[in-house]
């Protein structure tokens, strides 16, 4: 889109009407908005054009890259043929059916069905409908109760909120009743010496300890992303995922699996629930799904669920406008089909995961002011620390993080903190020269913050 206005006229139009999400909007104010005009493979430009490699693939999301015509063809075909229907009135169209049919073929074994949305956040908020409706239709409408963790992101509706375990939203009027939460296997702050294998037991033991508490049989599911991408990239030990998912089958609790950020390819498979060998009951998507072209999510249910729902629900009393819409599908399949054949997965896999653990590992671990490096395929995290002894934390939790991210923009490096430590997710597309900037960038970044605050 071209319209001739300059950075400060988009400015000014931002101040004085966008109120963007997750921002403060006094000090975007103050500050300015970056206007991000154009975006081509790994990089994006903003209106001063300043190129910037995006570290975060858009906002998780853009697993194929930017500017791909295929996927440009496949909407624009789309809205040529039948640009939008709906899929209330008993009717459907090739795009969904197809897509359900491809994703169906993809998911671990027992969900092969599918429940459109928009956004993971939607597709969470399903999920919370749909499992309180299952088990009433099963004749146990006490089974209400959902358990997430801490620092889970499920989304930022009130209930998909509520179902996180991000404090700072419960605080704004989104921690409802019937949600509970158990401490995650954040290894850097909980593990201590245990083996990985200990931990994994005592991590686990903590959903058996919630669950004694609330009493199972006032339990729906349990939620988890394989890995919390949002939460800071907090990847568990081995086993620890298998384990509670066996604490969910032992206690009649269904075992949800959020997948919309690792969904797609991320952790070297389609799903990280194949990475993990899960068998999730039921499972959310998105982000990757269109790599962020158009926006789209779904919920795979699985096949005891889905059983329910058809032998006894009757009408299900929920849905969206754009649930399944025809242009947000044709774009999934294009996508997927192109993940498919450049062979994203396996690369993930083989070349560039192993890859980048090497290199952020040489790069950061013996820093002064890192206190963790951790990665799983194409998720990175770089704990920050005021001290490596102990470790001993910034008082002021995520302002070294935040200054860390400054100077890596002003790098040409997107990256995002989350407390104090810097994420990456890239495209699924990146290269190992690729990930060779990102550490020169970000290197050069934690440097400036550790000499600017006097560390090292």
């Amino acid at each position: 889109m071209e319209s001739g206005l300059s950075t400060s006229a988009w400015q000014k139009f931002e101040a004085d009407h966008h109120l963007p999400p997750f921002s403060d909007y006094k000090s975007l104010a103050a500050e300015g908005t970056r206007i991000i005009t154009r975006a081509r493979g790994h990089y994006i430009y903003d209106s001063e054009g300043t190129e910037i490699l995006d570290g975060m693939a858009g906002l998780w999301c853009v697993n194929v890259g930017y500017g791909r015509e295929e996927l440009v063809e496949a909407a624009a075909s789309q809205m040529r043929e039948l640009p939008y229907y709906n899929a209330f009135f008993k009717t459907s169209h090739p795009a969904a059916s197809e897509l359900s049919a491809k994703l169906a073929s993809l998911a671990p074994e027992g969900l092969n069905h599918v429940f459109y949305a928009n956004s993971g956040s939607e597709a969470n908020d399903t999920i919370i409908r749909m499992v309180r409706h299952y088990w009433a239709l099963e004749g146990k409408p006490e089974k209400r109760v959902i358990i997430g963790r801490d620092y889970g992101y499920h989304g930022s509706t009130i209930l998909a909120a509520s179902m996180g375990g991000m404090v700072d939203m419960h605080r704004q009027a989104a921690h409802e009743p019937d949600f509970a939460h158990i401490k995650p296997p954040y290894g850097f702050l909980y593990q201590g010496n245990q083996s990985e294998d200990m931990f994994a037991a005592t991590a686990a033991s903590w959903l058996e300890d919630k669950i004694a508490e609330i009493g199972a049989e006032n339990i729906a599911a349990f939620v988890a992303e394989p890995i919390q991408g949002a939460g800071g990239v907090i990847i568990p030990p081995e086993g620890y995922l298998q384990l509670v998912q066996a604490i969910c089958r032992k206690h009649d609790i269904l075992f949800i699996a959020d997948e919309v950020i690792t969904g797609f390819g991320r952790t070297g498979q389609w799903f990280a629930s194949q990475t993990f060998d899960l068998q999730p009951d039921m499972m959310t998507l998105a982000k990757g799904l269109t790599s962020g072209y158009i926006p789209m999510s779904a919920v795979m249910v699985g096949d005891r669920v889905a059983k329910g729902l058809i032998e006894k629900g009757g009408e299900f009393y929920h849905g969206f406008t754009y649930s399944g819409h025809p242009v947000a599908a044709a774009v999934a399949l294009a996508n997927l089909k192109i993940i498919e054949d450049e062979g994203l997965i396996d690369r993930v896999r083989t070349q560039t995961g192993p890859y980048l653990a090497q290199a952020y590992e040489k790069a950061f671990a013996d820093h002064p002011m890192v206190g963790q490096v951790r990665s799983f395929g194409l998720l990175a995290a770089v704990e920050l620390v005021k001290d490596k002894t102990g470790p001993v934390m910034f008082e002021d939790t995520g302002a070294t993080a935040m200054k860390v991210r400054d100077y890596a923009i002003a790098e040409g490096l997107m990256v995002r903190a989350v407390r104090d430590g810097m994420i990456l997710s890239p495209p699924l597309t990146f290269t190992p020269s690729d990930i060779d900037e990102v550490v020169a960038k970000l290197s050069r970044a934690i440097d400036k913050t550790a000499a600017e605050i006097g560390i090292g």
